[in-house]
């Protein structure tokens, strides 16, 4: 059973209960993005479980003709046990999700796994346009990043990041790693690529929406998105003014160690998830 707290971030235990939630978001002009939880598998056996588990998602997500893409870590589908055989389920997936014509977006996690992971979706890239990327705006290689994907006309997630970094891998200041953000999304927008702008934060909002009223054309390669169960109102107020707007919706039985690991990586998060459900 998912607790209160699980229930408000958590959108069910399975991929019915999702998706219900899923449709009442889209009542509200908001789509989504649907994540099953779990990460860092150990064995074959629970990669098969992750791939066959995405195969009955996309099914239902085509059945229901819900606007909704799906959302992966590669960790989930063995990285810590081979990159080629992590990189096979994951194109098991993509096979998939192409028949329905199903967006796919590969999840970034923790520094460890950045090369690796850019390394796996630029080889597939090109064999399956309708998948994108997360870079983390406070990583100090993400400038890099952003310029190579730039050139491959990258679909790119812009986020902060949530993992507790060392101040040799990642920026602390959060002045710094707004100011990256803004670099990151204007290099993706100059470029004419799809970006996704992940975030909670008021200043970056505002900045992103003053600068689509000057540039109209980057409206349409843009949308904002936001945690399910995370500043529900603003939300709906950016998509009642026209702007596209995704939920990140995760799902599953997992859900516990989806939370202490958020809230174990940065102190910070604690009052992250507080002040967003006060603020609603």
């Amino acid at each position: 059973m998912l607790n209160f707290v699980a229930k408000r971030f958590v959108a069910g235990q399975n991929a019915d209960q999702a998706l219900h939630n899923v449709n009442l978001l889209y009542q509200d002009g908001i789509v989504s993005t649907l994540d099953v939880l779990g990460e860092n598998v150990s064995s074959k056996a629970d990669v098969e479980s992750t791939v066959s588990e995405y195969h009955k998602l996309l099914d239902k997500i085509f059945q229901a003709k819900v606007s909704a893409g799906i959302s992966i870590k590669l960790t989930q589908l063995g990285l810590d046990i081979e990159m080629a055989y992590c990189k096979q389920a994951l194109r098991r997936i993509l096979e998939k999700a192409s028949q329905y014509n199903i967006f796919v977006r590969i999840d970034m996690e923790s520094s460890f796994y950045t090369q690796k992971t850019l390394d796996i979706f630029l080889s597939l890239q090109e064999e399956f346009p309708r998948m994108g990327i997360v870079i983390q705006a406070y990583l100090h290689r993400s400038k890099e990043d952003i310029k190579l994907l730039a050139d491959r006309k990258a679909s790119v997630r812009v986020c902060k990041g949530a993992y507790d970094e060392k101040e040799s891998i990642a920026l602390k200041n959060m002045d710094e790693i707004r100011t990256q953000y803004q670099w990151m999304v204007q290099t993706l927008w100059s470029a004419g690529c799809k970006v996704a702008l992940a975030t909670h934060d008021d200043l970056l909002i505002n900045w992103a929406v003053e600068k689509i009223s000057t540039k109209p054309e980057y409206q349409s390669i843009s949308e904002f998105q936001m945690l399910y169960g995370l500043r529900r109102q603003k939300a709906k107020e950016l998509a009642s003014q026209g702007y596209r707007v995704r939920a990140y919706v995760p799902y599953g039985k997992v859900w516990f160690p989806y939370f202490y690991r958020r809230l174990r990586e940065r102190k910070e998060n604690l009052w992250f998830v507080l002040r967003g459900i006060l603020n609603d």
